[in-house]
């Protein structure tokens, strides 16, 4: 299990809007760190529903196809 903290929700990525934040960090820090773990992990997010990384896979890996980051 992951307790993501504001990084990941279901379904989509924590604020970047903030004066510290950055899209391209926080789309980065999921694919490169959290979606290399197991399909079957599930994430516990700051708050919403959780959710598991298999089911929020294709969402990142789509985002990385189009290079948008």
């Amino acid at each position: 299990m992951l307790f993501s903290g504001d990084t990941i929700f279901r379904g989509t990525w924590g604020r970047t809007d903030l004066p510290t934040g950055s899209l391209n960090d926080i789309i980065n820090s999921i694919t490169d760190k959290l979606l290399v773990l197991p399909d079957d992990t599930i994430v516990y997010p700051g708050h919403g529903k959780s959710t598991m990384i298999k089911e929020e896979k294709p969402i990142y890996l789509e985002l990385r196809e189009r290079d948008l980051f």
